[in-house]
C-alpha cells in the first residue's frame, strides 16, 4: 500500500479530486499553509495499492493547472509506504 500526499494550489484542488474519485480512487483534501508553498494551497491524502501508484500521479499532473513561468512549481508530491490501512 501506498500513500500520497500532494500539495497543490487551491485553485486546482476541485479539479484533481474529481478526477481522482471519478478514477475510483479515495482523496481526503485538507487546507493548508506553510512556508515553502507559502499560503492558498490544499493538501490532499490518497490511500492506494501500489498498482495503482503511477495511474494516480498521472491524474494529478495532467489535472493540476500549468505554471505561467516555467521555473514555477505548481506543487509536491510525496508518495510513502504504509505498513498498514484500516477504514473505521
Amino acid at each position: 500500500m501506498k500513500l500520497i500526499i500532494t500539495i497543490v494550489p487551491d485553485s486546482d484542488t476541485d479539479a484533481i479530486s474529481s478526477a481522482l474519485t471519478s478514477a475510483e480512487l479515495r482523496v481526503t483534501t485538507i487546507a493548508s499553509t506553510g512556508g515553502f508553498l507559502r499560503r492558498g494551497h490544499s493538501t490532499l491524502l490518497i490511500g492506494l495499492e501500489d498498482e495503482q501508484v503511477e495511474q494516480a500521479l498521472q491524474i494529478i499532473r495532467t489535472t493540476s493547472g500549468k505554471s505561467n513561468e516555467p521555473a514555477n512549481r505548481r506543487g509536491v508530491i510525496f508518495v510513502l509506504k504504509v505498513d498498514q490501512y484500516f477504514h473505521l
